[in-house]
């Protein structure tokens, strides 16, 4: 062979094995960016709306992709199963009640699936599981609830300016108000009269507080009266030794209250002498008889002492009483 045309074949050789290196480099790149090569498990999830979802989409976790979307099927009737496929790297983050949503990747991007990691104490996620879809909102409900929302609106502002007009043409409380300066007035009056009473609670409230605070102060008869038992107790003796007191008036009161019927009836001397005239004449006249016959006694004894035969027994003994008084001056 010619040495030209060897170098060719070498030259073209080397352009080849170098082409099938690039093309084998590339790919094993791009496998490894999509991972596609890596070792993965296929979980699903079920919805009633993809929004346009695609297959090879991807899939992402935390804000990481971890897998991409294999297959998009229906599964019943207005149900479509979605089987992803997620990399076993990001496994162990992934628990069984984690739940999956529908995205864009940006503001206009692509569609995506978003997975939520689920709580901790959930096992992780194995082949062939079923994950739990969220609820879409699509841009038609958005817009249906807008339109509720703008609706609603405009009743509020119809029903606004029906009130302003009524207010302005000094109709109900409030155009009356505004309307009526009297009643304005007489509110302005009201609210100044409520704001004093206010001041008076609250300086009432404060003085409660105060002799609240003087009823907790240690020492004073409050705090003895509710804290000392010493001193209960001899509250407690006063008040008892006062209504025996009492009952001990009521007993004085009775008494004198029987006396008195006693005095005021006939079945006993006294009250004979009080209310029988004709007993009480007796018993004068008996009194009388009484003192006429100690004045005569006395005439008699007067008249005896004179006597000769007694007349030295006196006299003996009025010596014998002076004799005595004498000593007793001594």
């Amino acid at each position: 062979m010619d040495p030209v045309e060897n170098r060719k074949a070498i030259i073209v050789g080397i352009f080849l094995t170098l082409g099938l290196v690039v093309f084998i480099l590339g790919v094993l790149t791009l496998g490894s960016a999509d991972k596609t090569f890596s070792k993965a498990i296929h979980i699903s999830a079920v919805f009633d709306d993809v929004a346009g979802l695609k297959k090879g989409n991807n899939v992402w976790f935390s804000g990481v992709k971890v897998g991409t979307i294999s297959s998009i099927n229906f599964t019943g009737p207005s149900q479509v199963s979605v089987k992803m496929s997620i990399v076993n790297d990001a496994l162990q983050y992934i628990h069984r009640n984690a739940g999956v949503h529908i995205g864009s990747d940006g503001l206009i991007g692509n569609k995506i699936i978003v997975i939520d990691g689920g709580s901790p104490q959930a096992p992780i996620v194995q082949d062939g599981d079923v994950l739990q879809a969220e609820k879409l909102l699509s841009t038609d409900d958005m817009l249906k609830t807008l339109q509720a929302n703008n609706q609603n609106l405009l009743s509020i502002t119809k029903d606004f300016k029906e009130l302003s007009h009524r207010i302005l043409q000094g109709k109900g409380t409030v155009g009356a108000l505004l309307a009526d300066s009297t009643m304005a007035m007489q509110l302005r009056s009201a609210m100044h009269n409520l704001q004093v009473t206010t001041q008076s609670a609250a300086l009432m409230a404060n003085q409660l507080n105060n002799f609240s605070n003087k009823l907790n102060t240690k020492g004073g008869f409050a705090d003895k009266l509710l804290t000392d038992t010493a001193t209960f107790n001899k509250i407690k003796a006063s008040v008892t030794q006062l209504q025996k007191a009492v009952t001990s008036a009521n007993n004085f009161t009775n008494n004198l209250e029987n006396t008195s019927k006693k005095l005021n009836s006939t079945d006993n001397a006294i009250g004979v002498l009080l209310n029988d005239p004709k007993g009480a004449e007796q018993m004068r006249s008996t009194l009388n008889n009484l003192q006429q016959s100690s004045v005569k006694l006395n005439d008699d004894l007067e008249a005896a002492q004179h006597n000769f035969l007694l007349k030295g027994f006196f006299k003996d003994k009025a010596k014998k009483a002076k004799e005595d008084s004498l000593k007793g001056i001594k």
